[in-house]
């Protein structure tokens, strides 16, 4: 429960109005026993000023060091936006369960994500590329307000439309006068873009109201409920299953999520 000290060795701000930044961080004992898989989060926290859950965008492949997308919404991530390189902060964890990437060897891979929501995805993505072989296509569907708020642009642009068998395919709500993209909400966007199901696992994570009509976008698609997986962490803020926000019926997102297939939510309450 005691959080690693670790201290940011670089900022990288995401956005152009850099409400988005990644933070990568290095542990102050180089003996850290903290490993992690696709999909975990971590528990951040600044002296003073509390704690927050926060999602790992770096693959477990490439562990040091590890990099969290932190977007400013509240006390916590606004302090750790005005941290500079050289700042230490605590962090504990993993939490919560990670992508079945064993299950998905073989298999095409179709990921949807908005906004932040890219983060946890692009752990898994980097996972899937470090392991190229061992997976089938890869179409990578990735939507957000606008073309400033697009994160992780370097690798949307130059590292991962060039892996073999990997299509980048990018929307926004609402283009400027140099998008020359799609202009989509990612569901439309989705539809748009018809990927057939057969042999294929979708996987997606972005902002809650995003993932609604994206799974109902891919049911109309005709992708089947265990070929649909989701992470639902914005849920999640104890990591321990006791301070009672993450839970939907009897399930504690921070202890059996925040990964579920389509057909574990559809035996859980509706309320994600």
């Amino acid at each position: 429960m005691m959080p690693h000290l670790a201290r940011i060795e670089e900022i990288v701000a995401e956005t152009a109005s850099g409400d988005v930044k990644t933070f990568r961080v290095q542990f102050l004992d180089p003996e850290t026993s903290f490993s992690h898989l696709p999909g975990q989060c971590a528990m951040v926290s600044v002296l003073g000023v509390g704690e927050a859950m926060i999602s790992i965008s770096s693959s477990p492949t490439r562990p040091r060091p590890l990099e969290l997308a932190v977007k400013q919404v509240g006390r916590l991530t606004a302090r750790l936006h005005e941290m500079e390189p050289g700042d230490v902060i605590g962090v504990r964890g993993p939490y919560g369960n990670h992508f079945p990437f064993e299950d998905m060897k073989g298999k095409d891979l179709l990921f949807i994500g908005g906004g932040i929501g890219l983060a946890p995805l692009r752990s898994l993505i980097n996972y899937v590329l470090d392991n190229r072989g061992d997976y089938g296509k890869i179409d990578i569907i990735y939507g957000a307000r606008s073309p400033g708020d697009l994160c992780f642009k370097r690798e949307l642009y130059d590292v991962w439309p060039l892996a073999p068998d990997t299509r980048v395919l990018l929307t926004v709500d609402r283009g400027d006068e140099e998008w020359k993209g799609a202009v989509a909400l990612v569901p439309h966007f989705l539809e748009q873009v018809h990927p057939e199901p057969e042999g294929k696992l979708a996987i997606t994570c972005g902002p809650p109201i995003m993932i609604k009509f994206t799974l109902e976008s891919l049911k109309k698609l005709g992708f089947a409920d265990e070929q649909i997986v989701t992470t639902l962490e914005l849920k999640m803020q104890c990591g321990i299953g006791k301070c009672g926000r993450c839970n939907i019926g009897s399930r504690y997102v921070c202890l059996d999520g925040p990964v579920f297939t389509l057909a574990q939510l559809e035996t859980m309450p509706a309320e994600y």
